[in-house]
C-alpha cells in the first residue's frame, strides 16, 4: 500500500471511528460562525499528487494560501520571464474546492531575485527603474488573477523587531514610500482585493508600534489595509496577554486582523528566537531534536494546551479576526522540520504525519464549542 493510500485510510478511519463524539466536525464548520479557517499549500498538495493531504484539505479548510508558488522567485525568476505554472494550479485548485484563496506575496526582501535590484553590471539600479519593476510585477502578477484572488499579502516583513525598517533593498533605493507605491500598484491592478501587511513577532511592543505607525501612514494615504499577524509561536512565547494586546492593537486602528501562518514549535530553540531570520540554518544536533520516534504524551499535552489557550484568545477577539491559516497542513509539510535547523522532527500542526488529528486538534475544536456554548 502506498504512502499516500495510507494517509487517506488512517485519515478516513480517525475522522468515522476515534473521534465518535465529533465525527463529523470540521475545523471549517468548528470556526464557521467565526472566521475563515485556513492552510498554505504546496505544490503537490494543490497540483493533486498528494491525495490524502488533498482529501484532508478539503474537508478541513476553508481558505488557501500558497507557500512558495506566488512569491517573486518562482512567478517571476528572469527580467523577461514569467512562469504562472504553478500559480494558475494554485487558483484553480480554491476555485474548485470554493475557498478563499489568498496571495503570498508581492514585496519581499526575500525570495526576490538579485536581477530586480541590479543592473547589467550587478549594480544597484536607480529608484524609477526598481520603481518600474515593482509596478510591472504587481500589475502583471494581480491582473491575472484580478476577482479570482480575493486577497494578497502586498508587503511581507519590512519592519526590524526594534519596529524600525528593514534596510532592505526595496527601501535603500526607492525610500520610505516604496511601501505606499505597492499597496497603490496592488489596489490599481484590482481594485476589489483585500490588501495585507504580513508580518512576524508583531507581538513585541516595540514591533508592533512600527507596524501601527506603518499602518497609519498607509491610511493617510488613503490606503484601505488589514494586517497579518503570521502567528509562529513556542510553547512558553509569545504569551497570551501579548497576542492579545497585539490584535486589540491593530483592531483600535479600524483595521481586521488576520493570523496567517500559524503553527507552534514542539522542538528546543537553537537560540534567542529575537536573533533568528530567514537564512538562520543551525547545526543538526541530537538535543536539539529530541522526538525523533513520536512525541512524548506529555508534550503532546502540552501542545494541546497552548493551542488551546491561543485559540481562546482568537475567539475572545472573533470580532477583529477574519482568519486563522495554519502554515501548513500535516507535520510532515511543516518549514519547521528545516528551520533554523535542517533535518529535524517537528510537531506543529494539528494533524500528525499519517494525517490524522492530534489531541491539539480536539482541544482547539473544543474551544470553538465552548464559545458556542451559553
Amino acid at each position: 500500500m502506498s504512502a499516500p493510500t495510507q494517509c487517506l485510510l488512517a485519515f478516513c478511519f480517525t475522522i468515522l471511528f476515534i473521534l465518535p463524539c465529533h465525527a463529523q466536525i470540521t475545523l471549517k464548520d468548528a470556526f464557521k460562525d467565526y472566521f475563515l479557517i485556513g492552510a498554505a499549500l504546496n505544490q503537490s498538495q494543490f497540483s493533486g499528487l498528494a491525495t490524502s493531504e488533498i482529501s484532508l484539505i478539503t474537508a478541513q479548510f476553508n481558505s488557501i494560501s500558497p507557500e512558495n508558488a506566488l512569491k517573486w522567485a518562482a512567478v517571476h525568476p528572469a527580467p523577461n520571464r514569467y512562469d504562472f505554472t504553478a500559480a494558475d494550479r494554485y487558483v484553480e485548485f480554491g476555485e474548485a474546492h470554493h475557498m478563499f484563496i489568498v496571495g503570498h506575496n508581492l514585496v519581499w526582501h526575500y525570495q526576490t531575485p538579485a536581477w530586480v535590484f541590479q543592473d547589467e553590471s550587478g549594480k544597484p539600479v536607480d529608484r524609477d527603474t526598481l520603481l518600474k519593476r515593482m509596478r510591472d510585477h504587481i500589475s502583471t502578477v494581480v491582473g491575472r488573477y484580478r476577482g479570482r484572488i480575493a486577497g494578497w499579502d502586498v508587503v511581507n516583513e519590512a519592519l526590524n523587531n526594534d519596529g524600525t525598517l528593514r534596510q532592505s533593498p526595496w527601501l535603500q533605493i526607492i525610500g520610505e514610500d516604496y511601501l505606499v507605491k505597492a499597496y497603490q500598484f496592488a489596489h490599481e491592478a484590482d481594485p476589489h482585493a483585500q490588501l495585507y501587511y504580513n508580518d512576524y513577532m508583531l507581538e513585541l511592543p516595540a514591533k508592533r508600534a512600527g507596524a501601527i505607525a506603518l499602518i497609519q501612514k498607509l491610511q493617510a494615504q488613503g490606503i484601505h489595509v488589514a494586517v497579518g499577524l503570521q502567528g509562529h509561536y513556542w510553547f512558553d512565547r509569545p504569551t497570551t496577554v501579548e497576542i492579545d494586546d497585539a490584535i486589540k492593537a491593530f483592531s483600535n486602528l479600524g483595521v481586521n486582523v488576520m493570523i496567517t501562518e500559524l503553527d507552534v514549535d514542539a522542538l528546543p530553540l537553537p537560540a534567542n528566537p529575537l536573533t533568528l531570520n530567514a537564512d538562520s540554518n543551525f547545526e543538526l544536533k541530537s538535543e536539539l531534536n529530541p522526538y525523533t520516534n513520536g512525541l512524548p504524551d506529555i508534550v503532546q499535552q502540552t501542545l494541546a494546551k497552548r493551542y488551546a489557550d491561543i485559540f481562546a484568545v482568537f475567539l475572545k477577539n472573533r470580532a477583529a479576526i477574519k482568519r486563522v491559516t495554519f502554515w501548513g497542513v500535516t507535520d510532515a509539510d511543516s518549514w519547521l522540520n528545516y528551520w533554523p535547523v535542517r533535518g529535524r522532527t517537528n510537531y506543529p500542526l494539528l494533524f500528525d504525519r499519517r494525517c490524522r488529528p492530534k489531541p491539539a486538534f480536539d482541544a482547539v475544536v473544543r474551544a470553538a464549542r465552548s464559545t458556542a456554548s451559553p
